[in-house]
C-alpha cells in the first residue's frame, strides 16, 4: 500500500487532467456504475467537529473505498484548513488496500475540476467574464479551474470580508497575470459575467434571481447541505437546473430542496445529472440566453477516480510511502 501526501497528490494531479478523469467519473455515476451511498455525518464528542464519511464503489476502474474528513472550524490562516481526511483505496478484484491518499487536496482538486467539467459542458463557448463569490482555497482552485475550460479574460471577486478579498484579489492577480477586481457586492460581481462560481460558506441566499442575467452559467458549490443555501428559490427556477448525482441532490441540495418546501418548484425541476450530459444522453444548454446551473455536492465516485489517478501516477513515477501491512 502507498501513502501519498499532499505534495504527491498535487503534483498528481493537476487540474486540467483531473477534468478528464472527473468526466469519466460522472458518466460512470449517471450509468450507475456506481454504489454511492448518502454522506453520513457523525458529531465527535468533547469536540467541536464531525467526522464526514463517504464510502463507495466504481466499476471502473474496478476500486472501491472510503472518504473520512474531519471538519473544524479554525481561524482562517490555520495551516490545517477546516477540511482534515484522507482517501482509503482498495482493489475491487482482490480486496486489498491500494492507498492512503491525503484527503484535502484531493477534494479541493476534484471539487473545482468536477465544476470545471459542468462549465464545459452548459457555459457558452465564448464566455470569458468570470465571477468568483468567496475568497478561500474553493475560489483559487476554480480561478484555476475555469481557465482550464474557457479561456478567461476578466474575473471579479466577492466576499463579506472586503480586507480578505483584497488580499485574495492581489494573490490571485500575481499568481494568475488575468485582470482581477473585488466587487463591492455579490450584484455587483455577477452584474456582467458569463460564469458565476459560488465557494462560500453561507448559510443564507447571497446570489438572487432578479440580478441574473441571460446566458450566465453557475456552478454552486460551498453549500453541501440542506439547510443552508447559497440562491434564492427565484434564481433555482429560473434556470436549467443540474446535479452531480440525483440522490444526493434529493437529500442535501439546500438550494433545491428549499425552493421545492415552498413550493416554487418541484423535484421535477432537475434536468438531470452532468455525467448524462457528458455521455451525450441528455441535452444540456439549449439555448445561448438560457440560465444553466451545476449544483455540486460531490460524491465518493469523485473522489475514488481521483484517488485512483494519483495512485496509478503515483505507481509509475515510484511517489509516495509504499509500505508493506503484513510486515
Amino acid at each position: 500500500m502507498r501513502i501519498i501526501t499532499q505534495s504527491d497528490v498535487e503534483r498528481l494531479l493537476p487540474i486540467d487532467q483531473c477534468v478528464g478523469v472527473m468526466r469519466q467519473a460522472m458518466m460512470a455515476t449517471s450509468q450507475r456504475n456506481v454504489t454511492l451511498p448518502i454522506r453520513q455525518f457523525m458529531p465527535v464528542p468533547e469536540g467541536t467537529g464531525k467526522l464526514a464519511i463517504m464510502p463507495g464503489t466504481l466499476g471502473d476502474p474496478a476500486c472501491f473505498g472510503i472518504k473520512l474528513v474531519c471538519k473544524y472550524d479554525r481561524p482562517h490562516d490555520d495551516p490545517l484548513g477546516t477540511h482534515v481526511g484522507m482517501v482509503m483505496l482498495f482493489d475491487s478484484v482482490q480486496g486489498i488496500p491500494l492507498a492512503m491518499i491525503e484527503g484535502s487536496s484531493l477534494t479541493a482538486i476534484r471539487t473545482s475540476a468536477a465544476s470545471a467539467l459542468a462549465t464545459d459542458l452548459l457555459a457558452n463557448n465564448d464566455a470569458s467574464r468570470l465571477a468568483i463569490l468567496g475568497n478561500g482555497e474553493q475560489a483559487m482552485r476554480h480561478l484555476y479551474a475555469m481557465q482550464a475550460v474557457r479561456d478567461i479574460a476578466q474575473v471579479k471577486v466577492w466576499g463579506r470580508d472586503i480586507e480578505r478579498t483584497q488580499d485574495f484579489v492581489q494573490t490571485a492577480a500575481k499568481a494568475t497575470g488575468l485582470s482581477i477586481e473585488s466587487a463591492t457586492s455579490s450584484a455587483a460581481a455577477i452584474a456582467d459575467a458569463d460564469i458565476i462560481c459560488t465557494t462560500t460558506a453561507a448559510k443564507q441566499p447571497i446570489i438572487f434571481g432578479k440580478d441574473l442575467q441571460p446566458g450566465q452559467h453557475i456552478n454552486l458549490v460551498g453549500s453541501a447541505i440542506p439547510t443552508t443555501a447559497e440562491m434564492d428559490d427565484d434564481g433555482v427556477a429560473r434556470a436549467r437546473f443540474f446535479v452531480d448525482y440525483r440522490e444526493a441532490a434529493m437529500a442535501a441540495a439546500g438550494e433545491l430542496l428549499g425552493a421545492i418546501e415552498r413550493k416554487n418548484v418541484t423535484e421535477n425541476h432537475i434536468v438531470g445529472e452532468i455525467g448524462a450530459v457528458a455521455a451525450g444522453h441528455l441535452e444540456g444548454r439549449q439555448q445561448s440566453d438560457e440560465i444553466t446551473i451545476y449544483k455540486s455536492l460531490g460524491v465518493a465516485s469523485q473522489d475514488l477516480a481521483a484517488a485512483h489517478g494519483v495512485w496509478q501516477r503515483a505507481c509509475a513515477q515510484d511517489r509516495g510511502l509504499e509500505v508493506d501491512l503484513l510486515a
